[in-house]
């Protein structure tokens, strides 16, 4: 610190004095204490709080002394909790004062203020410190030569990855689905017969990119759409804080499969031509075509609901291979046994359907998750019977591991809410504005 004197300061919040050495505030968990350790003169201790005692070298800070010792117990033991009797978002509010987020709480206050700011539709503003803002005199003093660069970088990285972020990010996320809607109507109905009819094509030539099938209006919406994807993609990539995280995260995994099949054709079709090697790499170019369809997962990036189903399904990946286990080993179990009662006794009745463990093990699975295709069935008496049980256990055993990846979605839906809700705060910040 390099105002006042003596070996300790006093912070005084709403009556209850706590003091601390110099040495701690520089590294102290709030953020507006730490602000104290660089002040330089009265008037920058006045921006922090709210009085100053030169004498006695103690720091007033007129907020609820209460809140402000729970806020100490996270200090001193990491668990962040709501003061008993005290509104949530009060209670928040001193939380931002003092440079804590709602990330900080523990998981069950975390919910209860998601409720309630659900409930009252009220945001709270993270409150920057004067350096970073740059809005007023001294931020124009004390802004360094990059931060205007990194301050458009972030703006522009936000429009991108966060479509609740601002209305440009909005527009953009609505530009994109959009394209992706547009693309998915045009390759279903690329696979109409009334579509192709006229075209009298083979499928081999509905497979090519050859400058005929550009021009055709389907060729030049899905060249657009692909154009669209592309540009998105390489600004994101641009824009992107860490590029090989960027590379490894799974939305954008799925944007290079959804769109690399299209210049891998266009590729294949101009190195091959229209000659018989074209011919048979016409499977391979359907089947690239075909992987357009990733476009919908696509739309994760914009609906909470979808990034809740990729999010649960990374935390429950224990829970989703316990479940595969069950099914697995009733499978094994069930086959065996229904193979043996229908065709391996040899009582005179045998069950065509049943000739072996694996054909068993498509009734199994179709019986456990009750589909009943009934496309094979038990004939024989004890062939029933242990059909009614592989029913009940399937039923059981897929029920199990429910609960957990319910809890889990429910977690997961929370806090992508409440990541959601945080991002919302700037989009108000920039209507007001």
């Amino acid at each position: 610190m390099n105002f006042g004197r003596g070996p300790s300061v006093v912070l005084n919040v709403g009556g209850t004095r706590y003091s601390f050495s110099r040495e701690v505030l520089k590294d102290f968990p709030l953020r507006r204490v730490s602000r104290l350790h660089g002040c330089l003169s009265e008037k920058d201790v006045l921006e922090v709080c709210d009085d100053y005692d030169r004498e006695r070298n103690e720091y007033f800070f007129d907020r609820h002394s209460e809140a402000f010792g729970f806020i100490m117990l996270y200090v001193r033991h990491g668990h962040l909790r709501f003061v008993p009797h005290m509104c949530e978002l009060s209670f928040y509010n001193e939380m931002i004062y003092w440079g804590l987020e709602g990330s900080h709480l523990d998981y069950c206050c975390q919910r209860r203020l998601d409720d309630r700011m659900s409930e009252t539709c009220t945001y709270y503003a993270a409150e920057e410190p004067p350096g970073q803002l740059g809005g007023g005199p001294e931020g124009k003093g004390r802004r360094q030569p990059g931060a205007e660069g990194g301050k458009w970088l972030e703006r522009m990285r936000r429009t991108f990855e966060e479509p609740t972020s601002s209305v440009a990010a909005q527009v953009l996320a609505t530009v994109s689905i959009l394209f992706v809607i547009v693309s998915m109507v045009v390759l279903c109905a690329s696979t109409l017969p009334e579509w192709r009819a006229p075209e009298n094509r083979s499928m081999e030539e509905q497979s090519r990119y050859t400058a005929e099938s550009v021009r055709e209006p389907s060729g030049i919406i899905e060249a657009i759409c692909i154009g669209w994807f592309t540009a998105e993609c390489i600004v994101r990539f641009i824009v992107s804080k860490n590029k090989c995280e960027f590379v490894r995260r799974p939305l954008n995994i799925i944007d290079l499969l959804a769109i690399t099949p299209y210049y891998i054709s266009v590729l294949m079709t101009v190195f091959t031509g229209e000659n018989s090697q074209l011919q048979r790499a016409g499977v391979t170019l359907r089947v690239l075509r075909m992987m357009r369809i990733f476009w919908v997962i696509k739309l994760a990036r914009h609906f909470i609901g979808l990034q809740t189903l990729g999010l649960t399904l990374k935390r429950c990946y224990r829970e989703m291979v316990m479940l595969l286990v069950f099914i697995c080993v009733a499978m094994a179990i069930f086959s065996a046994l229904s193979q043996l009662l229908e065709n391996g006794l040899d009582l005179g009745t045998k069950n065509k359907d049943y000739a072996s463990i694996p054909a068993a093990c498509w009734w199994v699975i179709i019986s456990m998750t009750t589909v009943g295709y009934g496309d094979m069935c038990p004939i024989t008496v004890p062939g029933r019977i242990l059909g009614g049980i592989c029913v009940v256990s399937g039923i059981v055993l897929l029920a199990l591991p429910i609960t957990f990846i319910y809890h889990s979605f429910v977690q997961c839906y929370h806090e992508l809410k409440f990541r959601s809700a945080r991002y919302s705060r700037s989009l108000s910040a920039e209507f007001l504005n």
